[in-house]
């Protein structure tokens, strides 16, 4: 299972650039705080979305934090998650809606979201991906994650409610303290990343794990907004020209991979690596293995693909 943290916006490396030409419907209208414009007809906290209706949903995220199901009937996992999932977001009283995919009959949003395996549950925060697990996991998970999603759409100002939805919101509120504040290294390297200013967040990250080595958040804030600073300024066909043409060039291939895990390609990224480690004599592999490691970290210890790579990369150590 990736890890559920929201910062961790790169883990399940979500795409969804093909599926923004859908989002044409209106906006929906914000009053008093609340979100309209719900798909299936009105306002609702759980509804099917389909290829042709994504666009209303990422509009929708816009006001309300949307959490998407991607599931299917023959998957046994998902129809133990399914419950939990509508169970906790109406215990919310519309504060998140949840929006359900089944991956069969919509191919294009199963491709945008690239859901390799299912259960998956990503969530749209302000149009952006934020993936959050895969797997079922426990409703104890579920209410952690989930009131950690909604700190994170605070920070960004997506706070509507479902209009009807929430009257028992503060009754019944599984998830509270929903809106801790950041440490302040963290809430600086947050804010840096809003400015685009990585290198800023960089050094915050680090001052909070020099703080405390223990910090995971900080550590794994830390290679998100490494790999978004080597990658904000690479030419995409020049970065894998190069590598092409160099396939011993370590600089050449870690751009590449860098590329290919940002863009939502993990098996190439990680493939790519795993063929340069394989190919370096012995002597000049650790930069190749400590890259690995940095981008096992980003995707997630319990993902399949970096199990298999792993495993692939034991093979070649011994």
């Amino acid at each position: 299972m990736s890890d559920p943290r929201p910062g961790a916006v790169l883990r399940g490396a979500v795409d969804l650039s093909s599926l923004r030409s859908r989002a044409a419907a209106p906006a929906p209208e914000a009053g008093g705080g609340a979100a309209t414009g719900a798909p299936a007809g009105g306002p609702s906290l759980v509804f099917d979305v389909t290829d042709a209706t994504f666009g209303q949903v990422l509009e929708l995220s816009r006001t309300v934090p949307v959490v998407v199901d991607l599931w299917a009937e023959w998957c046994g996992p998902c129809v133990q998650l399914s419950p939990i999932l509508e169970k906790v977001v109406t215990e919310l009283g519309g504060r998140l809606v949840l929006a359900k995919v089944d991956v069969d009959a919509n191919p294009q949003l199963a491709q945008g979201f690239r859901a390799q395996s299912i259960p998956m549950v990503v969530a749209l925060v302000a149009g952006q991906p934020v993936p959050l697990f895969t797997g079922a996991v426990p409703e104890q998970q579920v209410r952690e994650v989930f009131g950690q999603l909604l700190q994170l759409a605070a920070q960004q100002g997506v706070t509507g409610v479902v209009p009807g939805a929430g009257a028992d919101a503060e009754a019944s509120d599984p998830a509270e303290p929903v809106e801790p504040a950041l440490p302040p290294l963290h809430q600086e390297a947050f804010d840096a990343i809003e400015a685009g200013d990585y290198a800023r967040a960089v050094t915050a990250y680090e001052a909070a794990l020099a703080e405390d080595p223990r910090d995971e958040q900080a550590r794994a804030g830390l290679g998100q907004v490494r790999l978004l600073d080597r990658v904000q300024h690479l030419d995409l066909a020049e970065t894998r020209a190069r590598a092409a043409e160099h396939p011993l060039d370590v600089e050449a291939q870690f751009a590449a991979a860098d590329l290919d895990l940002a863009g939502g390609h993990v098996d190439d990224a990680f493939g790519r690596l795993l063929d340069l480690f394989g190919a370096l004599p012995a002597d000049d592999r650790a930069p190749v293995r400590e890259r690995l490691l940095e981008l096992f970290g980003l995707v997630g210890d319990a993902d399949a693909r970096v199990i298999r790579a792993r495993g692939r990369l034991a093979s070649l150590l011994f």
